[in-house]
């Protein structure tokens, strides 16, 4: 099951001292996360029944199954919260769950391949696949937008970009 498991949010620790948590949501609608309960841990060695109870900076507070105190919340802090990937529902053809784009292997429009997705990040205005390979020194983060990456090919693992000019260190 663990292949098939989705992080859909985290534990940020305690909210309060009765055992609340304070939850990060990665779900396009913060609120939504709740509608995928119960919730695993990566090693499916936990399960969560998720109540949420508010709004706090930065994400949620909830009440979850099995936390009833601070201490019980702050042991669990940093914790990731996963689904089964058949509870999410289908995607259009242009949008894609961030797991399904780790590792895949990006090749330029030339056919010259620049490295592996390593993690797609987002620092608030859009998505970044963050791309290490043995040709770069330092990791380089790709605008992920339809300009700079005009093909994604779940099937044959692979993705077609464009980068701007200058981005990477030997481009021309």
């Amino acid at each position: 099951m663990k292949a098939d498991l989705i992080c859909v949010g985290a534990i940020g620790g305690a909210h309060g001292v009765q055992g609340e948590v304070r939850l990060k949501s990665y779900t396009s609608e913060p609120t939504a996360i709740a509608d995928y309960a119960p919730l695993y841990t990566e090693d499916c060695g936990r399960t969560f029944d998720l109540v949420l109870t508010g709004r706090v900076k930065n994400g949620l507070s909830a009440r979850m199954s099995g936390i009833i105190s601070k201490e019980d919340a702050d042991a669990l802090k940093g914790t990731e919260l996963f689904v089964p990937r058949d509870r999410l529902p289908s995607l259009p053809d242009d949008e894609f769950y961030h797991a399904d784009l780790v590792g895949l292997t990006v090749y330029d429009t030339g056919g010259a391949m620049l490295g592996k997705v390593r993690t797609v990040q987002n620092h608030g205005a859009s998505d970044l696949l963050e791309i290490g390979g043995p040709d770069l020194k330092t990791t380089v983060l790709l605008p992920f937008t339809r300009s700079v990456v005009p093909t994604v090919d779940l099937a044959a693992g692979k993705i077609i970009a464009d980068p701007p000019e200058g981005l990477l260190p030997d481009a021309p």
